[in-house]
């Protein structure tokens, strides 16, 4: 007995549609996104997502009035790390279901590049969270503001790897870490962070930019 495919929600027909055209090579015309996840723990499997924080990034200037954030819906608690996020299951903040925390992301993020630090992780949660729903993977390019970072540094101070804390490029771009551990904070300190290190690179094309930040793989620490 053949199995009949599932069809696909209009939210994924018109997110898949945005990549019709592929990416200009002109680093002035693409839209950035930059990303954070907040979750129940580090397992890609077992844990979820609690919170989204995104910034918008276009022709060099971080939208800050574009700015969105958003709380799903926790149907697992992980008391241990309530400390790091501060988002306790009983909150008073609004949150919403998975899938329509997924539905907002994408329509948001369309076909842009998407950067997070250490992006693996928060792209592994959100294909995690898509497979759960039937979903396919996301289909955008990637960049780590952590190997970014790495790869900006003289060879002399470079790590034996690329992976940086958040924390580590916070003081060495003299970043305000006041809402560290929330989605949209350390969504503004990354985005803050990209700038700097672009600043640094100076990257002439799309093609350059995204060969320079692509990710290895994420660490335990953040």
């Amino acid at each position: 007995m053949t199995k009949t495919k599932k069809e696909l929600p209009a939210f994924w027909k018109a997110y898949a549609a945005s990549f019709k055209n592929g990416l200009s090579q002109d680093l002035s015309k693409v839209s950035l996104v930059v990303l954070d996840t907040e979750t129940t723990g580090l397992n890609l499997k077992k844990d979820r997502i609690l919170s989204i924080g995104a910034l918008r990034i276009e022709n060099g200037q971080i939208l800050t009035k574009e700015a969105f954030e958003l709380f799903l819906e926790q149907e697992k608690f992980n008391a241990q790390t309530v400390s790091i996020h501060g988002i306790r299951k009983t909150s008073a903040v609004q949150k919403i279901a998975e899938l329509e925390g997924l539905k907002k992301v994408l329509t948001i993020l369309e076909n842009a590049i998407l950067v997070a630090h250490h992006v693996g992780f928060d792209t592994g949660m959100l294909n995690t969270s898509l497979k759960r729903h039937g979903l396919p993977k996301l289909k955008n390019k990637t960049l780590d503001t952590s190997v970014l970072f790495h790869r900006s540094l003289p060879r002399s101070q470079q790590k034996a790897n690329s992976h940086y804390t958040l924390d580590e490029l916070a003081a060495f771009f003299n970043i305000s870490t006041s809402d560290r551990h929330t989605a949209l904070g350390d969504a503004y300190i990354t985005a803050i962070a990209f700038w700097h290190i672009i600043g640094k690179l100076k990257p002439t094309s799309t093609k350059e930019l995204l060969k320079k930040g692509r990710f290895f793989s994420w660490p335990i620490s953040f």
